[in-house]
């Protein structure tokens, strides 16, 4: 009973899959946001508490939520010298030399032509801060810079890919803290830290960087197909820490020889990256500070002595921007920097992912539209899996040739099932039918299928990027609904008081999933028909299920998947053709010829 057992293994898996996704929404969510939020009550009821950092200084600790006001006023509280790039626009404050206010400026919160540009960085006591500082420390050592240090800017006005700035900072103890900040055309700073020591003795110190978030919006975080939290390429090994397991606890400290390190959203990435040479110590640590969690990833550098009037220099680069991927490959080689392009998750399955958004990346820069370029891709994998589905869609097509026959196979021998075994085999060797091949092609394609759900989540090149009609953003779900006509009627289910959420939520289906419900449901009629009842129902009950199971993924999957499926559903009709098997396109041709009114 081949064929029982493969339509068993495949409703198993189907079945599974059902069940993990009904787990998923119905109790592992759930449980971690009521875990989240016992964590939360947890921080607010716990005192201040800073740990002690390698660097020999505590993070700065956030104003508390009544001291916190909007970011334009916190922005206009210190001196500034402004940053206009043609990628960034934001400022530095001189009040600890911290880059801490950046927007991106090719980049937008949402489709919308007047949307404001996104927002990368935000100064301390404003609402979940995020920035960046570098410095010197030094055991029993006095005057160094610190956050609250007011720098002089003595060189440049606005920092430009063309002209640098220069902030400076006398302690009145022998030492002059001299730094220039430089920016190139993308997302990289380049700080380079000269310390000259005028006293009258030799000073030891040690550089440090650090990249602080105090605090992270609620909807970070939760994804589970995204990392989002603590990234890095220390000790040669890939640091990745979630921020929920990241609170609880804590990140690894890792010695390196260079390296970087950093916090990172799903398309954006604030990155330390020191000199490739240097001896450190790098850190994610928390700290919480009363309802607040400070996420810190910070690295200090080897000591080094400055004799008396002498001076040393120190260069560290700062990544701010989207993880766009070749820009982080052109920096990686231009740079030396090693794997830079990891901080984009291509997940476990990266030897697929890779190339898959390669290979998808070349054929946009050809043809110039995303969407075409998937259609594309669909075609390239249609063909590399070609003869390997012709086989098995022939097998199929033999197999509902000679459904007819099983059947009376079945009832003869029902109650024998040794002798209906091997008059089943019998016939299958007559008819040169192998019914295991049947379902191979759909699970090959299932690892480029998870490949292609990866690349389209994860990387910024298919975020906004528009197809055709009212599919404006391939990265996220269809925007039509059928509860609206798809936007015939001016209305928005969504606003509907108390089944909004349902309506705008499990029970949205726009145009797409019900092209890929349609699709699915012509390819499982061209399939031969289960024998038992209940499989036979489950298999008409998928198409549905799965329609509402694939409404909420990218548009652009969503594309790819009803494409393919239209690929096959012609393979399979020529084939059926060929082999004069009845299919449901005839019928249905068939169907709508016969209630056409005679003239």
């Amino acid at each position: 009973m081949q064929n029982d057992n493969t339509r068993n293994t495949i409703l198993f898996v189907v079945s599974a899959i059902i069940v993990l996704v009904v787990y998923q929404f119905l109790v592992i969510e759930p449980a971690a946001r009521r875990q989240q939020a016992a964590a939360a009550q947890a921080a607010a009821d716990a005192p201040v508490a800073p740990g002690t950092n390698p660097v020999g200084r505590d993070p700065a600790l956030p104003s508390s939520p009544a001291q916190l006001a909007d970011r334009a006023t916190v922005v206009a509280r210190t001196a500034r010298t402004p940053v206009a790039t043609p990628s960034l626009t934001g400022s530095i404050a001189l009040r600890g030399a911290r880059i801490d206010d950046l927007f991106l400026n090719n980049y937008k919160v949402s489709v919308d032509p007047g949307a404001d540009p996104v927002e990368l960085l935000r100064p301390e006591g404003a609402e979940f801060a995020w920035f960046a500082e570098f410095g010197w420390t030094g055991a029993n050592l006095t005057g160094l810079p610190t956050p609250d240090t007011r720098w002089t800017l003595v060189e440049g006005a606005t920092l430009t890919p063309e002209t640098p700035v220069t902030l400076r900072y006398a302690n009145g103890q022998g030492l002059t803290f001299t730094r220039q900040i430089a920016v190139d055309d993308r997302y990289m700073f380049t700080i380079t830290d000269t310390v000259a020591n005028t006293g009258a003795g030799a000073v030891t110190l040690a550089p440090y960087g650090s990249v602080q978030r105090q605090g992270v919006p609620s909807d970070l975080g939760k994804n589970q197909i995204v990392h989002e939290g603590a990234v890095g390429w220390l000790g040669e090994e890939l640091r990745l820490v979630k921020y929920n397991k990241w609170a609880k606890e804590g990140g690894p400290e890792v010695n390196s020889t260079g390296g970087w390190l950093g916090i990172t959203d799903k398309y954006w990435l604030a990155a330390l990256i020191p000199q490739q040479d240097e001896q450190l110590k790098g850190e994610f640590r928390v700290t919480r500070a009363g309802p607040v969690e400070i996420f810190e990833a910070n690295y200090v550098g080897q000591p080094r002595t400055i004799p008396a009037g002498r001076q040393i220099t120190e260069t560290t680069r700062f990544f701010a921007g989207a993880k766009t991927v070749p820009v982080l490959k052109a920096y990686e080689t231009n740079l030396d920097i090693p794997r830079l392009d990891a901080a984009v998750d291509w997940g476990n399955f990266w030897f697929l992912t890779r190339p898959l958004f390669s290979f998808l990346h070349f054929i946009y820069q050809h043809i110039g539209n995303v969407g075409l370029a998937i259609l594309a891709l669909t075609v390239v994998v249609k063909l590399v899996f070609f003869p390997l589905a012709n086989k098995s869609y022939e097998s199929l097509t033999k197999m509902k040739k000679v459904q007819p026959q099983i059947e009376e196979l079945r009832k003869k021998y029902k109650d024998d099932p040794a002798k209906q075994q091997q008059e089943l085999l019998g016939l299958y060797k007559t008819e040169k039918i192998n019914p295991l091949t049947g379902c191979l092609p759909m699970l090959l394609q299932i690892p480029v299928f998870y490949a292609l759900y990866k690349v389209l989540t994860v990387t910024i090149e298919m975020r906004h990027a528009p197809f055709y009609g009212w599919i404006q953003d391939l990265s996220s779900r269809d925007p039509t609904t059928i509860f609206n006509l798809f936007g015939v009627i001016p209305w928005d289910p969504g606003a509907a008081p108390l089944i909004g959420g349902f309506l705008n939520g499990p029970l949205h289906l726009g145009v797409l999933p019900l092209l890929y419900g349609f699709t699915m449901w012509l390819t499982t009629a061209m399939n031969p028909p289960a024998t038992d009842p209940i499989q036979q129902r489950i298999f008409q009950l998928m198409p549905i299920m799965f329609t509402f199971i694939m409404a909420p993924f990218a548009a652009g999957l969503l594309i790819y998947w009803t494409w393919n499926n239209v690929l096959t559903i012609g393979q399979q009709y020529i084939i059926m053709r060929k082999f004069q098997v009845d299919n449901p396109i005839d019928s249905l041709i068939a169907r709508f010829k016969t209630k056409k009114v005679p003239e």
